[in-house]
């Protein structure tokens, strides 16, 4: 096991050679840990710990890198982070994982210090259709599910007493790992529900089709239910299983997808305005009131705390906020 120390100077040499790169931001006094095994064949399971830090990934990025295949499974020990790829909003609290690729663009954002088990793997290792690993990144695994919790589970164990196997002893047990993993995404993938209507399949949908046109400010709960051919209540029942209303994950989808513009330096040219209306307000007044309640500061409060860009670079076809 590789144990490395590090400040915020270290800190992009630390991402871009256990990682996948990104254009961070993040305070003087940023410290980190990263605690990393070797399973072999592109395989690596560590264990990490850094401060509050904002980071981008640019198209540019994305699309020129050597570790275009490259793809890390994140699962939160402790602390809350957000991210966004593939226009999905991942919000990640302790317990949850998330998949990300490093040929696609992606923001994060995390706003207390947090504590992870990464595993990187190559693209190629896991035994999923490229639709489906597409269809895989960015959406949030908690430990409501079985799957999830046998990964999370079995990572943790793993980390403990990877030194105690051979070489190939760690990279079977890798590879189990991404079988895991496999059962936890397809927890979370969305699929045609079959005939017996399954609600938690039609509740993902739901959920899926809220992140993905977030940016319609017409969008409301009888829009939902027509659109997934059921009634008002049905969609106020399917929400009851998650402990929230429609009406209540659509406006926090809709701060989190603002949170993450206001936090990212592509958009630091946007007027507040402009990045309400991105985010599906229709009226300014409404969204600072929200925001405030929300996350406790006005929009421009939070974008002067957490986005420090210095010159914003002209980045073309990406001031356009996630739809």
């Amino acid at each position: 096991m590789r144990i490395l120390e590090y400040s915020g100077e270290e800190f992009d040499d630390i991402v871009d050679e256990f990682f996948i790169a990104a254009i961070s931001q993040k305070g003087p006094d940023f410290r980190g840990r990263v605690a990393l095994h070797d399973l072999g064949e592109g395989l690596a399971l560590c264990r990490t710990r850094w401060g509050p830090r904002s980071a981008v990934r640019t198209d540019r990025m994305a699309a020129g890198a050597s570790e275009g295949s490259r793809m890390l499974l994140s699962v939160q020990v402790a602390g809350r982070a957000h991210m966004l790829q593939r226009d999905r909003l991942a919000d990640l609290a302790a317990g949850t994982g998330v998949v990300t690729e490093a040929r696609t663009p992606f923001t994060w954002v995390s706003q207390t210090e947090i504590r992870q088990l990464v595993l990187s793997f190559s693209r190629e290792l896991l035994p999923l259709r490229a639709a489906e690993v597409n269809e895989g990144c960015a959406r949030s695994m908690n430990l409501t599910s079985p799957a999830m919790q046998m990964l999370a589970t079995y990572l943790g164990r793993l980390f403990e007493i990877a030194d105690s196997f051979t070489a190939p002893q760690r990279m079977d047990a890798g590879q189990a790992a991404l079988d895991l993993l496999v059962m936890a995404l397809r927890d979370v993938i969305p699929s045609v529900p079959g005939s017996d209507g399954s609600a938690r399949v039609l509740l993902e949908m739901m959920r899926t089709h809220v992140r993905e046109h977030m940016a319609d400010p017409h969008l409301q709960v009888d829009e939902l239910a027509r659109r997934h051919h059921v009634s008002v209540s049905h969609v106020y029942t399917l929400f009851e299983r998650i402990g929230t209303t429609p009406a209540a994950y659509l406006r926090e989808q809709r701060l989190l997808a603002a949170q993450m513009m206001l936090s990212d330096p592509r958009h630091a040219r946007l007027a507040t305005s402009d990045i309400a209306a991105a985010a599906g307000f229709l009226d300014r007044r409404t969204f600072e009131r929200a925001f405030r309640r929300q996350y406790g500061m006005t929009p421009g409060n939070w974008r002067s705390e957490h986005c420090h860009s210095g010159p914003v670079p002209a980045i073309p076809n990406e001031e356009m906020p996630p739809r």
